[in-house]
């Protein structure tokens, strides 16, 4: 047994550097080169497995904020590539495109870059302020004019969307059901810039959607965590209000553990790892070896549709939990995010390198289906948090 948790670390650290040079030589380049409108047209929604871009599809918002992270990340993780340039050309199109006369972002714009949705979306106002907050830490002679983007946006929510008890609503007015998501979204752009900033107001903010998601998106009784609720943060009725997401389970895990070892919150890592539990041994088919789309609140199937993200959220989940436990319970976490890669690869097996398969349903072969843009910020962000926890485990 002494020798399994080396052997395993360095069976995971073989699959993330292949993972790496895919990411550095492959999908980087074909998503600036090939995904990217250019000279100046932002980024576009999908790339078809023949490598060409879906010229004429609707933009939702989200896709150029994300997108810009990737490639501040890619910056940050020493990719060679012109990671400058597409930092700027994703925030550059989300503001002249996106931006509304309050600060906050619109939802949707049509190829041509006419907004045709001004809709406010709780979620794309999150992807924003993540976004500027990576653009901080690569740029940091950006970083006032960053922060008073962010400090913009959170006024703005703070004033027309907060919650009468804690967190932010849907519209205005107020609508149901409120959803986990967006926060979690929000939640981790709160946790990024506490680190660009830390005198900064976002220390306090996160530290609510932590709690919230303690006391209210988590079901005391199961410890599973929730997707819709009505206006008094309880569970929606109906079906709706029972749905649990493994990916999710993941995505919150890995934010909790994070924000529980920031503060040395044994309540939050706990609970983040019975998260994890519940996505492993009840949203993983066991057939096809991935995380499927959603749970009941019995942890019974939802929908067993398999999509790309989930798979790097039990990927970041598993090693950060590594990060935090030892011996046996870290050797599980590293096996377990060793299986995570092996969920992930069926999805990036695709004719040209650098593409990916998004929906691989219960019954039938992968799609074959343009790559969805949205969905590399996912994968960046597994890989080079994979890179990142490994190295400090040795």
């Amino acid at each position: 047994m002494a020798d399994q948790p080396m052997s395993t670390t360095s069976q995971l650290s073989d699959e993330v550097k292949r993972l790496r040079r895919w990411l550095d030589e492959d999908a980087l380049p074909m998503w600036w080169e090939i995904g990217a409108s250019k000279p100046d047209g932002g980024f576009y929604e999908r790339i078809g497995q023949n490598a060409k871009p879906m010229l004429g599809d609707n933009r939702r918002s989200r896709v150029q904020p994300r997108q810009a992270y990737c490639y501040a990340a890619a910056g940050q993780n020493g990719w060679n590539g012109e990671w400058q340039k597409a930092v700027g050309h994703g925030l550059n199109w989300f503001d002249k495109v996106y931006r509304l006369e309050n600060g906050l972002y619109g939802n949707l714009a049509n190829s041509s870059g006419k907004l045709i949705d001004p809709t406010f979306d709780f979620y794309n106002q999150a992807f924003a302020l993540f976004a500027a907050a990576q653009t901080a830490m690569v740029f940091p002679q950006r970083l006032d004019e960053m922060r008073q983007r962010a400090n913009s946006i959170l006024k703005t929510l703070q004033d027309n969307y907060a919650h009468p008890v804690v967190g932010f609503e849907e519209a205005k007015p107020p609508r149901e059901p409120l959803c986990s998501n967006p926060h979690m979204h929000f939640f981790e752009a709160m946790l990024a810039w506490e680190k660009v900033d830390p005198e900064g107001p976002w220390h306090q903010l996160a530290d609510d959607v932590a709690q919230l998601a303690m006391d209210k998106f988590i079901d005391p009784t199961s410890g599973g965590l929730r997707e819709f609720f009505d206006r008094d943060w309880n569970p929606m009725p109906g079906d709706k209000g029972r749905i649990m997401e493994p990916g999710h389970q993941f995505e919150w895990a890995w934010l909790l553990v994070r924000w529980g070892h920031l503060r040395n919150d044994t309540t939050a890592v706990t609970k983040a790892k019975r998260l994890f539990e519940i996505g492993e041994k009840y949203g993983i088919c066991p057939r096809r070896k991935v995380a499927i789309m959603s749970l009941y609140d019995d942890f019974t199937v939802h929908d067993p549709l398999a999509r790309l993200w989930p798979q790097t959220e039990w990927l970041k989940a598993a090693v950060r939990l590594a990060s935090v436990t030892h011996g046996e319970e870290r050797h599980r976490y590293l096996a377990s995010a060793t299986r995570a890669i092996g969920a992930l690869q069926p999805f990036l097996d695709t004719p040209i390198a650098g593409l990916w398969f998004d929906k691989w349903p219960e019954n039938a072969p992968m799609l074959d289906e343009p790559a969805p843009a949205s969905t590399f910020y996912h994968i960046v962000c597994a890989i080079y948090e994979t890179q990142d926890v490994l190295k400090s485990l040795q």
